[in-house]
């Protein structure tokens, strides 16, 4: 059973290394994103006020502005948390032409606004390089998510991730010591210790082969988490079918999309963020939740529906929040509650999963762990391959003297 495991993870590891190589490094930055963005284009993401101790404007309010600037637009979500010297990004979304039915394609999808004075301080096309450095964060994001390759990249690395998880079991499993039927023999918990550590002076086969399996091993939480909640972004599919089976999950309903997008609805977006204010309090006091604030407000033309975010306790983020309810745009029918944590348990488990692969839980401490996660997944990618590639050359060398030796 231990040579099929080795030569699961031999090849698994080699199909998967190069895939893993981009979307660690990618990561490694990705942890830092919002501090990056404004590092790199302060120009968009800095808002000065225009004097001491200026109120900011209404996020509604801001949304509105946009939407009448943008008109052959749609802007379908806007953020209701505001911070101090941050402008606010809003996504656009073409509209199909009412001639030819065509939606076209946006010279710039994603436009920031000074919060207080409600001035648009530049726009860009999201992941466009052409544009310069300000879309370098976004180009990185790309390629972490789908390798730059839209939906299909996104289901490969959905593969790979899954790969990776099964190659994370089978990979601790090759660290245990093979058992030994000798009664004097060394204690197994003893044995195994010694993966744990690293033989400097072995010599470079010992101390990268070392570097592998100790690497793996003081990383192994960490790297199934990230693995198994990367299986949770790219194929969703796959990870509610198996988790299904064995964690309940919070009822979700699916609305059928409209016949056609309903994009002035009956219910305006303040008249939805009041219902929904109003229902998230009674859920608060009903189920005993504390609200911290709001969050975001979404309305999806497609389906004719709002989706309310708060951020509760009942949240892991540190940066936003996911407690939501939905509401009918034309009639005004309410969801049930969705909480991300002690509701049901695989919510929960996918809360916590998602929240610490994004690096948004415990603030500069997890993201500094989380980046330095990446570069370990790396060095296991470039010492893996390593490896193989030696032992590859060691088999050659072997087999060629073996062939010499029969001719002689």
């Amino acid at each position: 059973m231990r040579r099929y495991l080795v030569l699961m993870h031999r090849y698994v590891g080699l199909v998967i290394a190069l895939f893993l190589l981009v979307a660690s490094l990618t990561g490694s930055l990705l942890a830092w994103n919002d501090e990056l963005e404004a590092l790199i284009s302060p120009q968009l993401f800095v808002a000065k006020p225009p004097a001491p101790g200026a109120a900011m404007l209404d996020p509604l309010q801001l949304r509105d502005q946009v939407q009448a600037q943008y008109r052959h637009t749609f802007v379908p979500r806007v953020l209701l948390q505001l911070e101090a010297e941050r402008s606010v990004k809003f996504r656009l979304y073409a509209l199909p032409d009412p001639k030819t039915g065509k939606t076209p394609e946006l010279a710039n999808d994603e436009v920031f606004v000074n919060p207080y004075t409600g001035a648009v301080q530049g726009e860009r096309k999201f992941g466009a390089l052409s544009q310069g450095l300000v879309n370098l964060m976004p180009f990185i994001y790309a390629l972490h998510d789908s390798l730059a390759l839209g939906r299909a990249g996104t289901i490969l690395l959905g593969v790979v991730a899954l790969l990776w998880s099964i190659d994370c079991v089978t990979a601790i499993f090759l660290t245990f010591p093979a058992r030994t039927r000798s009664a004097s023999a060394t204690p197994w918990w003893q044995r195994w210790r010694q993966s744990w550590q690293v033989r400097w002076r072995g010599g470079e086969y010992k101390r990268y082969f070392d570097l592998h399996r100790a690497g793996s091993l003081w990383l192994w939480a960490a790297l199934f988490v990230i693995a198994w909640s990367s299986v949770s972004f790219n194929l969703r599919p796959v990870y509610d079918a198996s988790m299904q089976a064995l964690l309940a999950y919070q009822p979700e309903e699916t609305p059928p999309r409209l016949a056609r997008p309903l994009l002035r609805p009956p219910i305006d977006w303040e008249q939805a963020r009041s219902m929904a204010r109003d229902s998230m309090a009674q859920h608060a006091r009903a189920q005993g939740f504390r609200i911290f604030g709001e969050y975001m407000l979404i309305y999806n033309p497609l389906i004719g529906r709002y989706s309310y975010y708060v951020q509760t306790d009942r949240d892991v983020s540190q940066r936003w929040g996911i407690t939501h309810i939905t509401i009918d745009a034309s009639s005004g029918v309410q969801s049930p509650v969705w909480l991300p944590t002690g509701a049901a348990a695989g919510d929960t488990f996918r809360t916590w999963i998602t929240t610490l692969h994004m690096a948004a839980r415990w603030g500069l401490p997890m993201q500094s762990f989380m980046s330095l996660c990446g570069l370990g997944i790396a060095m296991l990618c470039v010492t893996g391959v390593w490896i193989w590639a030696r032992k590859r050359r060691s088999r050659r060398i072997a087999a060629s003297r073996a062939g010499d030796a029969v001719r002689v």
